[in-house]
This record gives structure tokens, C-alpha cells and sequence, in this order.
């Protein structure tokens, strides 16, 4: 994987751990760094999901991919959250 790849990979994680931290409701209180990470792995695995699927790459925006990787992002945000609560 090249240094544009990684890059993008944590603007991408980014985003979706902030979209599964919106997806859940009332408040969460993870840090933003944990949330980035989840977001993170949760984009990597989204997308590995996807591919095995075959719906990683279309002809336009992936949006069964972007489902995953949000839902994937809230799971672990919520994981996260149920973990640090104990």
C-alpha cells in the first residue's frame, strides 16, 4: 500500500467513524482518537466486506460498501462504549 493509500484510508475512517457515531443514538462517551480508530478499522473491514460481496467497485458511488462501513463503524463505537463502561 503506497503513502496516498494510508492517507486516504484515515480521511476515510475518519469519516465513517463519525457517521457511526452519529448513527447511534443519545451520547457516547469515546474519544475522538478511538473513534478515528474504530472508524478506521471499520473502513478496512467494510471494504473487504464489499469486495467479497462484489460490490466494492460500480460505476458510480458504492453505496452498499458506505452502508457497511458505517454500520460496521456504529457496531464498534457501541462496542467500545459498552467496553469502557465496565
Amino acid at each position: 500500500m503506497e503513502i496516498s493509500g494510508l492517507i486516504s484510508a484515515v480521511v476515510i475512517g475518519i469519516v465513517i467513524g463519525v457517521l457511526g457515531r452519529l448513527a447511534l443514538p443519545g451520547r457516547q462517551h469515546t474519544g475522538v482518537l478511538l473513534t478515528i480508530g474504530v472508524g478506521i478499522l471499520a473502513a478496512l473491514a467494510g471494504t473487504a466486506i464489499a469486495t467479497g460481496l462484489g460490490v466494492a467497485d460500480t460505476g458510480g458511488v458504492d453505496w452498499i460498501e458506505l452502508a457497511v462501513q458505517v454500520a460496521l463503524a456504529a457496531g464498534g463505537v457501541a462496542a467500545v462504549e459498552r467496553l469502557k463502561g465496565r
